[in-house]
């Protein structure tokens, strides 16, 4: 069975890109509903964000190329500066949404960038430049992520067991997926690969979502509660443990779903190799270290009230960080859409996108 796609631009006319609306995924209706939000609004898409309708750093980045277009399609500046000065407004208002993705600021700041260098053109031609440039976005993503899953088959061997952690697979990018993707490539070779999937407290992304994905598409999946993995490692289960990406900084360390960090220490002190895997796009050089990564706070009710059921005391005070940095030292491999890195990450990393 094909996966839906995450996110999509859909044209109003046939033969023209404009005017349009994105078709996003909501992903808070799965596993139990395949839903869509068809829009054009910014506000709708910056909730989306927010809200995790849309989620999974390239998917984000993505949504909100398309979104950026989406909104400044309907524009009815007539001067380049006036146009500009809207597109700042729709770019910054998106940025607010989450913090710790960079893919978000990233593909964010391209949108920026495409309409300076083109700002020589009519505002309803740099409209259409503009759209062309967040396709150019969403498909490089999925080329991206299909020679992630082919490096990464290089690690699986027939038989290995994979465990993963929140949902890096085709949800959160434009398509194929980061850390899930070696496992749809080693499938695709004929080898025989199962997976772990940790359900991923608070908003069980790898309950909802990464078991669903792999059910869909003929995975062997089995879903642990996230407290069972030192458990299924000591038993000797796991061969490899595969996780996505946030934001990996200039040194290596790595922000992902909480959670993560302690997954990292577990696959160390079992002896079991830990990847990352994600597109280039989501290194930032100009963090030279994981303390200089904004950490996302998420509200308390989604603990205590999660999925509308009351499982805490009222009145009770609440930490809820929606991601951790799992220090470079942890990581065994780096893997992305131009090569596999090993330590030294801070020379290869440089090396990579200099």
């Amino acid at each position: 069975m094909a996966l839906p796609l995450t996110v999509e631009w859909i044209a109003d006319q046939k033969k023209r890109l404009l005017p349009g609306h994105l078709r996003i995924l909501d992903q808070t209706q799965l596993p139990l509903k395949v839903a869509y939000i068809d829009t054009d609004d910014l506000e709708t898409v910056w909730r989306a964000i927010k809200t995790l309708q849309v989620r999974g750093a390239p998917a984000i980045g993505v949504t909100a190329a398309f979104g950026a277009v989406a909104a400044i399609q309907h524009s009815t500046a007539t001067s380049m500066a006036d146009f500009s000065a809207e597109l700042d407004h729709v770019v910054n208002h998106l940025a607010s949404s989450r913090p710790t993705a960079v893919n978000l600021f990233w593909a964010l700041e391209r949108i920026r960038q495409t309409a300076r260098a083109h700002a020589s053109l009519s505002v309803d031609e740099l409209k259409q430049r503009l759209i062309r440039e967040a396709i150019a976005i969403r498909n490089e993503d999925a080329a991206m992520c299909r020679r992630i899953g082919e490096y990464g088959a290089t690690l699986l061997n027939n038989g290995d067991t994979v465990l993963t952690h929140c949902n890096a697979g085709s949800l959160a990018t434009a398509e194929f997926g980061t850390a899930l993707a070696p496992i749809y490539v080693a499938a695709a070779q004929n080898k025989r690969i199962a997976v772990y999937a940790d359900e991923t407290r608070p908003l069980l992304q790898g309950a909802r979502l990464t078991a669903w994905e792999l059910m869909q598409a003929g995975i062997d999946v089995t879903l642990i509660c996230d407290n069972m993995a030192a458990q299924v490692m000591k038993e000797g289960r796991i061969n490899a443990v595969m996780v996505g990406a946030d934001r990996i900084a200039a040194n290596g360390d790595t922000a992902n779903k909480i959670g993560t960090y302690g997954v990292a220490l577990l696959a160390r002190a079992h002896q079991i190799p830990f990847y990352v895997l994600a597109p280039s796009s989501t290194i930032d050089l100009a963090t030279p270290n994981g303390t200089g990564i904004p950490i996302e706070e998420r509200e308390p009710e989604e603990i205590t009230r999660g999925f509308g059921k009351q499982t805490a005391p009222d009145g009770i005070k609440v930490y809820s960080p929606a991601f951790d940095v799992t220090p470079a030292a942890l990581i065994t491999a780096i893997i992305c859409e131009k090569g596999i890195l090993r330590p030294d990450y801070t020379k290869n990393l440089w090396n990579l996108l200099k």
